[in-house]
């Protein structure tokens, strides 16, 4: 097992009928510890799945370095690099069985010489025949045994000597992982490899790959699109943008403390509720001609930008259906959706126009028409600057920031 650091890492194509480079990867610093179960996300094309390629030697950088552990990789062949990629599209070999795909890789991970390749090729040859009969070869004993291993750590033993074709998307997805876990790389890259799966399978995959990794402790790198998957998977998750590096950090530091504008619009389910403000006296918002109160670690922080103009951020859970009083906010129900366990109600402020979205309890009855009173939470607000950074945030605590990033291994 090692750890991954990408350096000043670059990757351009040239343009398309003599036009400008299109640059994909920008100059990405970022380190992932031994051991660390890391997600990539972000909006499509900018650059996740390309930075697994480079990673597994697929492409090549423009510039900067990869390094696994201490060792420089950029410019070592894919069969050098020690890492194992599972593909969204599962890239199963279509005419080999189960057993033979989880034994593939192992197969080329080591020259052979002529006479172990033909050691190797009789001991398959006779595997079936009776016991006095069978050519013996350690490095397919051996092998044999590493295959057995994985097909009972995925249940795959009723499958071995299945083709792709006589599999469900879930046991193809199974062999996939398998074959990577079965070579034992210092790296696991994963690129979206549960998005073609329905929602049931997908969240017991889901746990699996979770448990696997852990069980493992191999580092691995996780691309994915799905917010639930990003939340519930990873150490840290590491949001990309144009090939830009965003933020860095455990999930919940994420969602309760966003960088910038993108990673609040991004990050949750459903995204950040923005507001354009002024700060008043006091340390309190102006929105139209509502004041609103502000708690919490970031009301110092207001206290020196009276009369400034910012963008007031609130999460969905931190708007409160409320009485009608001077300092709620009228707001006019325009849709609403009901979850089981819990409503979204997407409502519009009568000061202003802007649209909030409010989490709520099923129990209220809520109809679209009606009018409410949202009392937003003082200590919930976020605050970003007019080119998008967030306002600083005070010294994390660690009661109040949730989950910590594990002690890995």
């Amino acid at each position: 097992m090692a750890g991954v650091r990408f350096e000043a890492l670059s990757k351009s194509y040239p343009g398309r009928r003599g036009g400008s480079a299109v640059e994909v990867i920008r100059a990405l610093n970022l380190e992932i510890q031994d051991g660390e179960f890391l997600v990539l996300v972000g909006p499509s094309g900018c650059g996740k799945s390309t930075l697994l390629r480079l990673l597994a030697g697929l492409d090549r950088p423009t510039s900067g370095e990869i390094v696994i552990g201490s060792q420089p990789i950029s410019r070592l062949r894919p069969a050098q690099r020690d890492v194992a990629m599972v593909f969204q599209s599962y890239a199963l070999y279509p005419h080999l069985t189960v057993r033979q795909n989880l034994s593939f890789g192992l197969r080329r991970s080591r020259k052979r010489s002529w006479v172990q390749q033909v050691q190797d090729q009789l001991h398959q040859l006779t595997e079936r025949y009776p016991q006095p009969l069978r050519l013996h070869s350690p490095r397919e004993e051996q092998i044999a045994h590493r295959v057995t291993a994985v097909a009972e750590a995925l249940e795959l033993e009723p499958l071995l000597d299945r083709l792709p074709k006589e599999l469900s998307g879930g046991q193809k997805q199974r062999v996939a992982l398998g074959r990577a876990m079965a070579r034992q790389p210092a790296v696991f890259l994963m690129d979206e490899p549960l998005s073609n799966l329905d929602a049931k399978l997908r969240n017991s995959t889901r746990t699996r790959i979770v448990e696997l990794q852990r069980d493992l402790g191999t580092t691995t790198i996780y691309v994915t699109h799905d917010q639930v998957e990003a939340m519930t998977m990873g150490h840290r998750i590491a949001v990309l943008n144009q090939g830009r590096l965003q933020q860095l950090g455990t999930p919940m530091e994420l969602y309760r403390w966003p960088s910038n504008l993108f990673v609040a619009q991004f990050i949750g389910t459903p995204p950040m509720t923005l507001l354009p403000i002024r700060v008043g006296a006091s340390s309190t918002l102006l929105l139209g001609d509502r004041r609103l109160p502000v708690e919490g670690p970031l009301a110092a922080a207001l206290a020196a930008r009276e009369g400034d103009t910012l963008t007031a951020g609130l999460r969905a859970e931190h708007w409160r259906i409320g009485p009608a009083t001077n300092r709620n906010l009228e707001a006019d129900v325009s849709h609403c959706e009901v979850l089981g366990n819990e409503q979204l109600i997407t409502c519009r402020l009568q000061a202003g126009g802007h649209l909030v979205q409010v989490r709520s309890a099923t129990d209220q009855t809520i109809t679209v028409g009606e009018t409410l009173h949202l009392d937003p939470d003082p200590s919930g607000w976020r605050f970003f600057e007019a080119d998008g950074e967030a306002i600083n945030r005070p010294e994390p605590n660690a009661e109040e920031d949730g989950p910590q990033l594990p002690v890995l291994p």
